[in-house]
């Protein structure tokens, strides 16, 4: 009755990429936050935050969706609540680099890969809970448990990532493995997931926007804004001319 993969294995495939994209501009601009102080702090940190939980977690989540499907029972989504869901990944992503980039010791690291990973959880089940179907979604305990699992672990990498490596090729091979934890924790979630079919089904789709609707806009926008994030880096903006905090520390 449930089909994740109605379109074949391109949404899974699309979805990841996507992921290890945002992953690695994310990362990025996390290592620029680190090194910079004032207001550009803050600059770098609301992008970094904007590209690993609006990007690499929360349109992939979105995207993975476009495969999903329910034997004769149409899907809408709750629009208010579908942009929330991303709002929530993003604050607290944000926050979680905060955190990390303030003070870059053990446990700072891990409370902030703590919060990350409730907020990518939270995100996820915000997002189902946007889902209006005809019917009642149930979610496997087991399930919601290694994806909590999944969420934290691959948070807490991320961050670790986004404080100790440098290198733009060590970045790619970090953001190769967010795509995989961030797709991993997603699928997981959905495999423990079944339906209820509702005993009298109307015969007027539930209320809310259809998949194409929601996700065309919210594709293009973030095809702009993953460009605008890549001309940053291409440029190197910030990186050259501002001086590192263990310069200044030297220098001083």
């Amino acid at each position: 009755m449930i089909d994740h993969f109605s379109y074949g294995w391109w949404t899974p495939a699309a979805a990841y990429v996507l992921s290890v994209v945002g992953s690695f501009i994310g990362l990025r601009f996390a290592l620029l936050a680190r090194d910079a102080s004032g207001p550009g702090r803050g600059l770098w940190l609301a992008l970094s935050a904007a590209c690993l939980g609006g990007t690499a977690i929360w349109s992939m989540h979105f995207v993975a969706m476009l495969g999903f499907r329910i034997q004769g029972a149409p899907i809408r989504y709750d629009t208010a609540l579908t942009v929330l869901s991303g709002l929530l990944a993003i604050g607290v992503m944000a926050v979680a680099l905060t955190l990390a980039t303030a003070r870059p010791t053990p446990p700072w690291l891990i409370g902030g890969g703590l919060i990350a990973g409730a907020g990518v959880v939270g995100m996820h089940y915000m997002g189902m809970a946007s889902m209006n179907v005809h019917g009642h979604l149930h979610h496997n305990p087991l399930f919601v448990g290694a994806a909590c699992v999944i969420a934290v672990s691959a948070a807490t990498a991320a961050l670790w990532f986004a404080l100790n490596v440098r290198r733009a090729s060590y970045s790619l091979v970090a953001a190769l493995l967010m795509g995989v934890a961030v797709s991993a924790m997603h699928y997981t979630g959905m495999f423990g997931m079944s339906f209820t079919a509702a005993d009298h089904v109307p015969l007027t789709p539930p209320p809310g926007a259809n998949t194409p609707d929601l996700l065309l806009p919210l594709i293009t926008g973030l095809f702009v804004f993953l460009m605008i994030c890549s001309l940053f880096l291409l440029l190197n903006v910030g990186e050259d001319t501002r001086p590192r905090r263990s310069d200044r520390a030297e220098s001083a």
